[in-house]
């Protein structure tokens, strides 16, 4: 680990679970803060890089969806995972609130609370995923049941 990175919540908690990650760093820009720009700066391929979005439903119930940068989530399969009758994207100010996580710093991995996780499961197709450390800049790269282990998330299909 490189020694000018503070370590963050998801990877202590990828460590404490014995978990093997490698770190990927990229500088990052207020302007572009989506998965697509962050894969292209850190030279990534985007269909490897995993933004995580978080959304909830009319019961005010919290889910977390891992899906490829370029991707869109259907929130009609999303409403049927969820068993959701309605369900959209949290407001841009709840994300700190409900995560701990800034837009472009959002990892499945150390949030304030456990929400039920789902990741897309084109991640399957990969040996390896990148997704947020929680930190804008940083990637981590895990294999995707390592993720879904570590997060006690679902795969799904969901775009």
């Amino acid at each position: 680990m490189k020694e000018d990175i503070k370590k963050t919540n998801a990877m202590r908690i990828l460590e404490s679970m014995e978990i093997p990650y490698e770190i990927k760093t990229y500088e990052w820009d207020d302007e572009h803060l989506d998965a697509v720009h962050a894969s292209q700066a850190a030279g990534l391929e985007p269909e490897q890089v995993f933004k995580t979005i978080v959304l909830k439903n009319a019961r005010n119930e919290v889910y977390v969806f891992c899906l490829p940068a370029q991707f869109e989530i259907s929130l009609k399969k999303a409403r049927s995972i969820t068993g959701s009758k309605d369900i959209d994207l949290i407001r841009m100010s709840e994300l700190q609130p409900l995560t701990g996580y800034i837009r472009g710093g959002c990892s499945p991995l150390g949030m304030k609370k456990h929400y039920p996780t789902y990741i897309e499961e084109l991640a399957l197709l990969q040996d390896h995923i990148y997704v947020s450390a929680g930190q804008r800049g940083i990637q981590l790269k895990v294999v995707p049941q390592d993720l879904a282990r570590a997060a006690d998330a679902q795969f799904a299909d969901f775009t």
